[in-house]
């Protein structure tokens, strides 16, 4: 329910209309008001909707998409041989290379042209691909998911808040990095121009606009963080929460924006073709995902579903609310770990322990192995005179440990660094330090903490491919 005060009903709402979502209003009202009661429904509820929605969709692609027309027929199925989730397996995986190569014939013949939204992804998994929304009904819906998991840690449309993702707001002769959007409710400041002489600027500017919650890439809210922490700035007295997604949260980060602010840090994870939303409760970091948005598979490099609790795979899903341009076990290239017990928040939700990234984010060892940077330890004083970091690979078994150093950098520090990062990689991972003068954003404004140029994969198959080189690489 919308709490008291929150008005986006009616056609003279200002903060729907800000929000894009006025033409579609119904979408984003129906959707909202169906997770209202479904986040309250039994498992067996639960999959009893997703397994009606699936029939609707899969009769929906195989009479009106071309693309799965030809799959089903070239192996022999119609959509009412698909009777239970499990039954999914019988359709192959939908590739990015897939999407990229038969986009025209994913798209649903029985809507108009004006119907559909060209969107792509930032790439940066090293393969940027297109596909389409439903225009004005995709993103009101994603609000209305949205709004749903930050009602769990209080939000109103109200609130105040302060945005930092990769906007680029202002200039340095204006002196102002920032702007108000949604009616003066959000402050939309500049991820591109936060440096050591600005810093007072930001900070100064929030407080002035008193936020209830920050929103943000992870990577650039910890740039405002660690300043604070720094300079022993106290934390705003008013923020309630920080909402981080669009990035993997590493446990690091949480700690530093933890104490540094002062308050919940409150993590989800989804991607850009929206086949995937989950996100963390009042109770909990485990990130529940939303049954009513899709259908979620973990697979394991064997292509096959991964078992019990701690096992990790690849995210394959299906998104369920888009039928413009349907998306069917869909690999992500993300990789994430199952939880066990059931939340103690009540919801029957289906539960990921962590999401340990994309794959192009994992170092290849070695012996070819993964090795996932969650599991890496960088919270450590070792980087306490670093200003900022990157690890990049090209070669197996090679890691470049790109660092901008801080004026009391010292060579203590350097074997310091050198000694912690290589005992936290392994013995099957050989560091070198490259000292850089900066590490640039990327075009969408994230700061990769990980550069992979190899072509990484996750099943076995490919990840055979990928042969170890010898190299002698040292500090």
């Amino acid at each position: 329910m919308i709490h008291q005060g929150e008005k986006i009903y009616g056609r003279e709402s200002l903060t729907a209309k800000a929000l894009g979502i006025l033409p579609s209003y119904n979408a984003y009202r129906k959707t909202y008001d169906l997770l209202q009661r479904s986040q309250r429904w039994s498992r067996e509820e639960l999959t009893a909707y997703q397994i009606q929605t699936l029939s609707r969709l899969l009769d929906h692609a195989y009479e009106n998409v071309p693309y799965y027309r030809r799959v089903f027929q070239e192996r022999n199925l119609v959509p009412g041989d698909i009777q239970t989730l499990d039954d999914l397996a019988l359709l192959p995986f939908l590739t990015r290379e897939d999407l990229q190569n038969n986009l025209p014939d994913l798209k649903a013949r029985n809507y108009p042209e004006s119907a559909f939204e060209y969107v792509t992804t930032g790439g940066s998994t090293g393969i940027p691909v297109g596909f389409y929304y439903e225009k004005g009904a995709s993103r009101a819906r994603e609000w209305a998911f949205m709004k749903t998991q930050w009602d769990r840690v209080g939000y109103r449309f109200t609130d105040r808040c302060v945005v930092l993702r990769g906007y680029i707001v202002g200039s340095p002769k204006e002196e102002i990095f920032w702007k108000k959007t949604l009616c003066g409710r959000w402050l939309l400041m500049s991820s591109h121009h936060m440096t050591e002489e600005t810093m007072p600027a930001y900070i100064d500017r929030i407080r002035k606009f008193r936020p209830r919650f920050i929103q943000g890439y992870p990577s650039t809210a910890v740039i405002l963080a660690r300043y604070m922490l720094d300079h022993k700035i106290k934390p705003f007295p008013n923020v309630k929460a920080v909402l981080c997604g669009s990035e993997s949260l590493y446990p690091w980060q949480r700690n530093l924006l933890t104490e540094a602010f002062g308050c919940r840090v409150f993590s989800w994870y989804g991607n850009s073709e929206q086949t995937v939303l989950a996100g963390e409760c009042e109770e909990s970091s485990r990130y529940h995902i939303f049954p009513e948005y899709g259908i979620v598979e973990l697979i394991g490099r064997d292509g096959r579903p991964v078992e019990g609790s701690g096992a990790m795979g690849e995210v394959v899903a299906t998104n369920l609310t888009n039928f413009v341009c349907p998306l069917i076990r869909y690999r992500t290239m993300d990789l994430a770990v199952a939880a066990g017990n059931p939340c103690t928040c009540g919801r029957s939700y289906p539960l990921l322990e962590r999401v340990e990234g994309r794959v192009q984010d994992f170092i290849v060892t070695g012996k070819g192995d993964l090795l996932s940077g969650i599991a890496m330890n960088i919270d450590t004083d070792a980087f306490d005179n670093v200003k900022q970091f990157q690890f990049y690979q090209e070669k197996v078994g090679e890691v470049i440990l790109n660092i901008v150093r801080k004026p009391s950098f010292s060579e203590q520090d350097a074997e310091y660094l050198y000694r912690e990062v290589s005992r936290s990689c392994g013995d099957d991972v050989t560091i070198a330090i490259r000292y850089v003068d900066d590490i640039p954003l990327t075009a969408r404004g994230k700061y990769r903490y990980f550069v992979q140029n190899l072509p990484v994969h996750f099943s076995e198959k490919e990840v055979a491919k990928i042969e170890p080189v010898s190299s002698d690489m040292s500090v």
